[in-house]
């Protein structure tokens, strides 16, 4: 698997487990037993997120860049 289909898939993957931690955070607000370290749970990912979500939409232009070598 080349570089690409990694950083899709660790997308997808942590994308289940941010989802994951907001519902475990939604429960535990609903039944007031939410702490810090819960609140923490969802934040982790979502920074994984935001760093391959940036490489993924980068990637489109960097493959026009290289084709057409920089020049519009």
């Amino acid at each position: 698997m080349n570089w690409n289909k990694w950083m899709r898939q660790i997308h997808r993957w942590v994308s289940v487990a941010f989802t994951l931690a907001v519902i475990v955070n939604g429960v535990a607000v609903a039944e007031k037993k939410y702490t810090n370290w819960l609140g923490l749970m969802a934040v982790l990912p979502l920074f994984v997120l935001l760093f391959t979500g940036l490489y993924l939409f980068v990637l489109p232009y960097a493959a026009k860049w290289r084709i057409d070598g920089g020049v519009e």
